[in-house]
């Protein structure tokens, strides 16, 4: 529960007690911004307030000052076109960090070989990581032979926005099939479907139709047919 604490301390840090003028401030002035070290102090005394014990003052001036260094890093390193990977890089340190204080002041009893010889672990991680980069792939190569005949020149289109909103479409089916919930499944075809539905129509393009049809079916179908796989593998193990 001391992490959980300590990773709702950081949200209220972060997301509820920041301001848009402050972020904006320190990505103006950087190391020169008084806001990021107040920001960073604000860290350390939430630290102290969930935890309610002022005996971890050095686990919050240690949080405090990881977080003026990652911040600083980031202010450092971040640009306007890559904003969006340094925000991921900011949490996923802070994240890290915090995880590693925990591990230092608090000394939980954690098996990590436990999980490493857990089979479900095993065999969700090759789902996911089939249904991630494999199956985008495979599609890719299905589709290879139609491609040719459709004129992409005209659609605009994100830089790989097709390539994300498959991967999480994916998961999102495959996590609806191991929870049981097909019902899921349809109301995730009749939205895509009714975003897609203006697109098409305004191209007038069949084959443009076709293809995307057959890349959402195919996509769709290898998610449900891999959730049925894991749920009947995590069935004979239980």
């Amino acid at each position: 529960m001391e992490f959980v604490r300590l990773i709702l301390a950081h949200l209220i840090g972060d997301f509820v007690l920041q301001p848009k003028s402050w972020v904006d401030e320190k990505e103006k002035f950087g190391f020169r911004s008084p806001k990021i070290y107040l920001h960073s102090l604000i860290h350390g005394v939430l630290a102290l307030l969930v935890l309610w014990n002022l005996s971890y003052w050095t686990l919050a001036l240690a949080l405090a000052i990881i977080h003026l260094v990652i911040d600083l890093a980031k202010q450092h390193f971040q640009k306007d076109n890559n904003k969006s990977r340094w925000f991921l890089i900011d949490q996923s340190l802070h994240i890290v960090s915090i995880f590693a204080l925990w591990l230092l002041f608090f000394d939980p009893n954690l098996s990590l070989t436990s999980i490493f010889e857990n089979n479900l672990f095993w065999i969700y991680l090759t789902a996911v990581l089939f249904l991630t980069v494999a199956c985008g792939i495979a599609i890719q190569i299905i589709l290879e032979n139609w491609t040719r005949f459709i004129n992409f020149s005209k659609a605009e289109s994100l830089p790989n926005a097709g390539k994300y909103i498959g991967i999480l479409e994916r998961l999102l089916v495959f996590t609806f099939v191991v929870l049981g919930h097909w019902e899921a499944i349809g109301f995730l075809v009749a939205a895509k479907s009714v975003f897609r539905f203006g697109d098409l129509k305004d191209s007038g393009n069949r084959k443009l139709t076709e293809y995307i049809l057959i890349g959402t079916l195919l996509s769709f179908g290898i998610a449900i047919v891999t959730g049925i796989i894991v749920v009947s593998i995590t069935a004979q193990l239980k």
